[in-house]
């Protein structure tokens, strides 16, 4: 089963500091056919002005990934961490049981545009923890490179969830197949460009699920980024 999800179906709110697109249920966008996939809760295309943030606010049982595609992210919380995620990094906190952070654009001029993605976690009440990690460009280049596992390698952060996620990116001739369990769901989001996944073709903000199928094939890329998620059903 594939079924695309274009991006101008998916929540948006303006804040005006803030302009967030949802990709599934959040805050005051409800919509009771796209809550989650699998325990893929929150997808969320966020641009924060200059000198704005998200003041102090708390979490907990949540695994929640940040992933910049430009300016620089601020980050601190009660762990103790007080860090900058720039392009490139992948950084994973596990609220566990509780957290409290923060999360600003320090800079003059330039507007920070990350998504912030939450899975579900397969275990609860854990110690708080943080971690971040640089992906080099290369290794995702033509292929999909692994940001966060919980069977993480060394440019991958460590979940506590049974999911994977991976970044890529593709341009002209390159072309990826990847194995796909189908017991497994997959999620198919295009950050950037054109892309044709499965032979179906997603612009910049569509996303494609994926049920029961047995292969993953990227082809066709147009100065495309992308993000792949293996889920638990």
């Amino acid at each position: 089963m594939l079924k695309i999800r274009k991006s101008s179906e998916r929540g948006f709110a303006d804040h005006g500091w803030l302009k967030s697109f949802h990709s599934f249920s959040f805050a005051d966008y409800h919509d009771a056919h796209h809550m989650n996939w699998g325990n893929l809760r929150v997808i969320n295309e966020d641009r924060i002005e200059p000198g704005k943030g998200f003041g102090t606010h708390g979490h907990r049982d949540m695994e929640i990934i940040s992933y910049v595609l430009t300016g620089e992210l601020a980050h601190k919380d009660n762990m103790g961490n007080v860090v900058s995620i720039p392009p490139g990094d992948i950084q994973r906190m596990s609220a566990g049981s509780g957290v409290m952070h923060s999360e600003f654009n320090h800079a003059p001029s330039e507007t920070t545009h990350f998504f912030q993605i939450w899975i579900q976690p397969n275990e609860f009440s854990i110690e708080p923890s943080y971690e971040q990690k640089t992906v080099p460009l290369a290794s995702k280049q033509g292929r999909l490179a692994l940001l966060a596992s919980n069977r993480p390698n060394e440019h991958a952060v460590k979940i506590h969830a049974d999911a994977s996620l991976y970044a890529g990116l593709f341009d002209a001739g390159e072309r990826f197949n990847m194995d796909l369990n189908q017991s497994r769901l997959c999620y198919v989001h295009l950050v950037k460009g054109q892309l044709s996944v499965n032979e179906q073709i997603l612009l910049t903000g569509d996303a494609l699920l994926i049920e029961k199928e047995s292969a993953l094939v990227l082809e066709k890329g147009v100065g495309a980024e992308v993000l792949v998620f293996d889920l638990s059903a």
